[in-house]
């Protein structure tokens, strides 16, 4: 039994596709999905009711909040709020899962001990040029290719919900979640689900200007959280390798770092950059 919580802010050209992937699962038996939708002027909240039929027709039950603009965070809490099971799966509306990853999910986490869980992550296929280049890079890096890195899908069990009470007013949610818990307690199915890359070299640029912006603030707030970070560097010898294997992608995603290195951060909240 678990709990899928789907924050949703405009989310109409997405949230059926991701609806459809999830009802499509093999399993597990009863689960119950929550669509938080957060201010919302779009069609977002009558395309997640049009589900219902389906959602009930396998066994499970839906819940479509419809919100006022409370941000993310807010959303995530108030999903929260109407979740039924404790075990809680994270869910990013444009997000697509494989038929056997929610089942995976609800397995490994049936446990009483601590435990965070995500599937195998697959960039989704990008449209523009310079999110390609920067995808075939991203997808090299240590910290996808060696970890459990729950962009845009994480999940916790009951004792691993209990590691923090509501969701802090922060950018990054998924990394708050991930270092609260220890890289042993962190568990990588076998199943993957498609993430998309925002497209276009300004929005990736504002992206991970945000991303860094949310890693900042997570060590400066939380700094106890540091010690269950076990990301690990390309070191000279790696980067090297990756430029010289896609010169064209390590360019873009060098020139998307330098640019937001050069400077400064700006922004949180629930931005979008697609």
């Amino acid at each position: 039994m678990i709990s899928i919580i789907i924050p949703a802010n405009n989310e109409a050209a997405h949230i059926g596709a991701c609806l459809s992937a999830v009802l499509a699962s093999d399993g597990p038996a009863e689960a119950q999905i929550v669509v938080a939708a957060n201010g919302c002027d779009d069609e977002t909240v009558a395309i997640a009711q049009g589900f219902q039929a389906t959602t009930q027709s396998r066994g499970w039950s839906l819940t479509v909040l419809d919100m006022p603009a409370v941000g993310k965070m807010g959303a995530l809490n108030a999903g929260d709020t109407a979740a039924r099971w404790p075990m809680r799966a994270y869910l990013d509306a444009d997000v697509l899962v494989d038929a056997d990853l929610m089942a995976q999910i609800a397995g490994t986490l049936d446990t009483e001990a601590p435990r965070y869980a995500s599937g195998q992550l697959r960039l989704a296929r990008a449209q523009s040029w310079a999110t390609r280049a920067y995808g075939r890079i991203y997808a090299r890096v240590p910290f996808v290719t060696n970890g459990v890195p729950g962009a845009g899908l994480f999940a916790v069990n009951a004792a691993g919900r209990a590691r923090w009470g509501a969701f802090p007013e922060i950018i990054s949610d998924d990394t708050f979640v991930r270092l609260s818990f220890a890289p042993e307690e962190r568990v990588g199915v076998a199943a993957g689900y498609d993430w998309p890359l925002v497209e276009g070299f300004g929005p990736l640029v504002r992206v991970r200007r945000r991303q860094n912006a949310g890693v900042d603030e997570l060590n400066r707030l939380y700094p106890a959280l540091q010690a269950n970070d076990d990301k690990v560097g390309l070191g000279p010898a790696g980067v090297l390798g990756l430029a010289v294997r896609d010169p064209v992608g390590f360019l873009v995603y060098a020139g998307v770092a330098l640019i937001v290195k050069l400077s400064p951060n700006r922004g949180s909240g629930w931005e979008r950059g697609r």
